[in-house]
């Protein structure tokens, strides 16, 4: 990839120090990126793993909710389902704060038991099988919310890893590069501008000691 040189640069000492300042500064920049990008990858991953872990928890769940579920409406009838499921309240409360994983902001659930704690319903015109399908349901739902603050964060890393890694090869594959090259020019530069005006200084020297030979053989 050719980056050639940075415009507008002025081919002088002060300048070749600046950029040589800069460029240290640039692979600081880019080593700690790297120690950044590598740090959230393994917490990305880890998360990654909980998050299909819940995935297959909520599933499993569900599977269990809904033929609870099914159960109960065969034993009871849809309409007596329905009947006791018109009185449904929030069953969780869920608090939501922030954490900070690698300079990522990622919500935090916090989930707390509702205010009702019994079932929604008399227990003389149901069957203790619309009891289970209401607990398993329950149970799904608060792996849901979990599975929602995973799954956010998981997000968010993979964000955060993108840009990360973008940064790292600009400053790899452009900065640096382009900061070498223009420190390179400015040197070969300097070096040419030395030679000549050592050119310079050995005629001028020359042409001075000439002149003395020629002054003490005309006395």
């Amino acid at each position: 990839m050719s980056t050639g040189i940075i415009e507008g640069v002025h081919p002088t000492r002060m300048e070749l120090l600046a950029l040589k300042r800069r460029i240290v500064l640039a692979e600081k920049g880019h080593d700690l990126l790297k120690e950044k990008r590598d740090a959230l990858v393994m917490h990305f991953f880890d998360i990654l793993e909980d998050a299909g872990r819940l995935r297959r928890e909520l599933n499993n769940a569900l599977k269990e909710a809904f033929e609870a579920l099914i159960l109960a409406k065969m034993v009871m009838g849809p309409l007596k389902v329905e009947e006791a499921a018109m009185g449904a309240e929030s069953l969780y409360e869920v608090e939501v704060s922030l954490q900070n994983i690698m300079g990522v902001k990622v919500p935090l659930l916090n989930i707390k038991e509702g205010k009702v704690k019994m079932p929604p319903y008399g227990f003389a015109d149901t069957s203790a099988i619309l009891d289970e399908a209401t607990k398993k349901f329950r149970e799904a739902l608060k792996l849901a919310i979990q599975l929602a603050e995973v799954e956010t964060a998981v997000k968010k890393l993979a964000e955060e890893i993108d840009k990360t890694k973008r940064r790292v090869n600009a400053l790899k594959y452009i900065i640096i590069p382009k900061l070498e090259n223009t420190i390179r020019y400015i040197s070969l530069h300097l070096e040419e501008r030395e030679r000549e005006d050592l050119f310079r200084l050995k005629r001028v020297k020359a042409i001075l000691e000439k002149k003395s030979e020629v002054g003490e053989v005309g006395a």
